[in-house]
């Protein structure tokens, strides 16, 4: 049997630029002083900043706690599965 997975609901609160806190993620990628990039039930999330750390990281909840002055949060979109003739043509 194929196995279901679960989508978490996603939340993000920011404060003051200095706090935030993510909930929904599958999977922390990577993370650095610069920026870290969380997988979501709704696509890959870059937060960019500077001193950047995690301060909490829950993987039964998918909670992820980020400090540090954060300058941007960007979403990217994913990538359509087949070669660039489809992604061109539809």
């Amino acid at each position: 049997m194929a196995e279901e997975k679960k989508v978490l609901p996603h939340k993000l609160t920011l404060n003051e630029r200095r706090s935030l806190s993510v909930t929904g993620v599958t999977e922390v990628v990577s993370f650095d002083e610069q920026g870290v990039v969380l997988h979501t039930g709704l696509g890959t999330l870059i937060v960019q900043g500077k001193g950047l750390s995690l301060r909490q990281l829950t993987a039964e909840g998918g909670q992820v706690a980020v400090e540090g002055n954060v300058s941007s949060l960007v979403y990217e979109e994913p990538r359509q599965a087949g070669g660039f003739f489809r992604r061109l043509l539809g």
